[in-house]
């Protein structure tokens, strides 16, 4: 990579002060007549020699903040450690750095020094090339380093997806492959912007997992942009992030979603007004829905439900194992809105379910049809206790004193 002037990148040269060049020359002449008092003794040093070695720029590269000399053949070197190029008497005016494939290494040019601007890979050997000129002339130099290969890897996942638009409850979801030995390293990575401006804060749901959410719900209309950099990061116990991941995601209409016990109706209310109640029937004696708020989240045509996913044998007197329609899932507890023909004699009067809410087969379908991932479903006034709030869909049911605190 060629570059000119600080802060650009590109060819060019550096252009010294024609005053500064002149005034070296003539501390140079000074140097030289008072040498000698002597007019027949004559001190022959010709540009390649003494002034002209001691004018040449010198080239240092280093690694991170705190300017670390890379040497030639260093090993270990942090893939997202910034190297710098700087010349000393003089100015850098090329760097280049190759990849496996022959591209080069991005890097850019502030205040005259050159510092990559890219992660580099892991376990990678490069050659680092480099020219400088000075007064004296020009100087070239070349380091071989190898960066370093981590042990233990971690994969971050995102959820909502890229582009999706959701409801006014929906988190942001930080879920890695490994537990996270140092949670506060790994927020640290995590950076979260929202239009408008959104107060919210962390709170890790599991070992492996981190929310992150609003005081209050979102306003329709809010965008988030989340990006995690654990890209070469320690996340504690040699454990480094293995690929930097980002998401944006908008948030939609409002839709409030209420199953009232008392009453046995699901009411849905979109931008306040009320389009909509269906009859229920939740969970039996012994087998109690949770009170609280739950979170619509993935959604299936078809899908089996099977005790033992949760605990209960299937051959144990309250296990099943059942094929259902058109199911949308409200906790990773088990608990979904579903077609149940079987049970619409009960629905609106008796409380037959395992703990999902059954439907009619339509009222399922038009669940699924006009829900987004991220709508709150709050659930009242049944026998049971409170669904988690590290249930996984049950944010919204950890108080914000505590949530705001966090746990990392």
């Amino acid at each position: 990579m060629s570059f000119g002037r600080s802060g650009t990148t590109g060819s060019g040269t550096v252009r010294r002060s024609g005053v500064v060049l002149v005034t070296m020359i003539t501390a140079l002449v000074m140097v030289s007549a008072g040498c000698s008092d002597d007019p027949k003794y004559t001190d022959k040093v010709t540009s390649s020699s003494l002034f002209d070695d001691m004018l040449k720029p010198g080239i240092e590269v280093t690694e991170g903040a705190k300017a670390k000399t890379v040497a030639d053949q260093s090993i270990g070197i942090s893939p997202v450690s910034p190297i710098s190029v700087k010349a000393t008497e003089g100015s850098v005016t090329k760097v280049r750095i190759d990849k496996a494939d022959g591209s080069p290494v991005k890097g850019k040019v502030v205040n005259g020094v050159w510092t990559i601007s890219e992660p580099l890979g892991y376990s990678k050997t490069y050659t680092l090339k480099a020219d400088a000129v000075g007064v004296g002339g020009t100087s070239s130099k070349s380091v071989s380093f190898t960066t370093s290969a981590p042990d233990l890897l971690t994969q971050a996942y995102l959820t909502p997806s890229r582009g999706e638009e959701v409801g006014v409850a929906q988190p942001v979801a930080v879920k890695f492959d490994e537990v996270i030995p140092n949670r506060k390293v790994a927020q640290r990575s995590i950076h979260i912007t929202t239009t408008p401006r959104v107060e919210g804060a962390f709170y890790w749901i599991s070992g492996s997992e981190v929310r992150w959410r609003p005081k209050n719900y979102w306003k329709p209309g809010t965008k988030v942009s989340v990006k995690v950099n654990t890209y070469g990061v320690n996340l504690g116990d040699g454990l480094f992030g293995q690929e930097n991941v980002s998401t944006n995601f908008t948030i939609g209409r409002e839709m409030l979603i209420t199953a009232d016990d008392n009453t046995k109706m699901v009411t849905f209310r979109k931008n306040g007004e009320v389009i909509k109640e269906m009859p229920t029937s939740m969970g039996k004696p012994g087998a109690y829905t949770d009170n609280g708020i739950y979170i619509v989240a993935d959604k299936h045509d078809h899908i089996v439900m099977d005790s033992s996913t949760y605990g209960v044998p299937v051959s144990s007197a309250d296990g099943y194992r059942t094929p259902v329609d058109f199911a949308t899932r409200m906790s990773y507890s088990g608990i979904f809105f579903h077609s149940a023909p079987w049970s619409v004699w009960a629905q609106g009067n008796t409380n037959t379910s395992h703990g999902c809410l059954n439907l009619s087969p339509d009222n399922a379908k038009w669940v699924m049809d006009n829900t987004y991932r991220g709508d709150p479903v709050e659930v009242r006034n049944t026998a049971g206790g409170t669904l988690p709030g590290t249930d996984g869909l049950g944010d919204w049911n950890i108080p914000w004193s505590t949530w705001s605190k966090g746990n990392a």
